[in-house]
């Protein structure tokens, strides 16, 4: 990798063209930046191309190939912020799933105990709350405090995804081509 950029750089100005996969937006930008117009072609596009096994050799091959083809749709090379949005986006997906995995535990270990949690984030969590304060007695202590150590989890995984929610709305309203967007009846 530290020697792609000094290769590139000593290079007239050509077309490069590279299969768009993890870091592919970072190095058409670079290159890009080094004067050469970069082409970024999404994998499945690629794919029908490879000749035999798949390596190194054979994928740029494939995507020399496929970068012959006319009509041959390119992807759009995204900028940073375009990235650091959709890594946002991802991160906030993930805290999602944690959180409902979380309540979905408490559900079942619950259930073990013959709490029965209603439907619905907000719902469980408040349901877990009262049927924790009810059943503390009941409850070996340590499953109780491991259980009190969930709840607190999951407000840490509310605030956090709250915390990206604003940051991904207060981006949008500084955005140009998202309020123009937004603008549009429907959207």
């Amino acid at each position: 990798r530290a020697q792609l950029v000094p290769f590139f750089a000593n290079r007239p100005a050509s077309r490069v063209v590279m299969e768009a996969c993890g870091s592919a937006h970072h190095w058409a930008r670079v290159l890009a930046r080094l004067g050469h117009d970069v082409r970024l072609i999404a994998a499945q596009f690629v794919r029908p191309f490879v000749k035999s096994n798949k390596n190194d050799a054979a994928d740029a091959a494939a995507i020399w190939e496929a970068a012959q083809r006319p009509g041959m749709r390119f992807v759009a090379v995204k900028t940073e912020d375009q990235q650091a949005m959709l890594a946002m986006h991802r991160i906030r997906q993930q805290l999602v799933r944690m959180r409902v995995m979380q309540i979905n535990q408490l559900r079942g270990l619950l259930y073990e105990f013959g709490v029965v949690l209603p439907q619905g984030r907000r719902a469980s969590t408040e349901a877990a709350k009262a049927a924790l304060a009810s059943l503390t007695e009941q409850l070996p202590a340590m499953l109780a405090d491991s259980l009190q150590d969930q709840l607190s989890r999951l407000r840490a995984l509310d605030e956090q995804i709250t915390r990206i929610e604003q940051r991904i709305l207060e981006w949008r309203r500084n955005d140009e081509a998202c309020r123009r967007i937004s603008e549009i009846p429907g959207v």
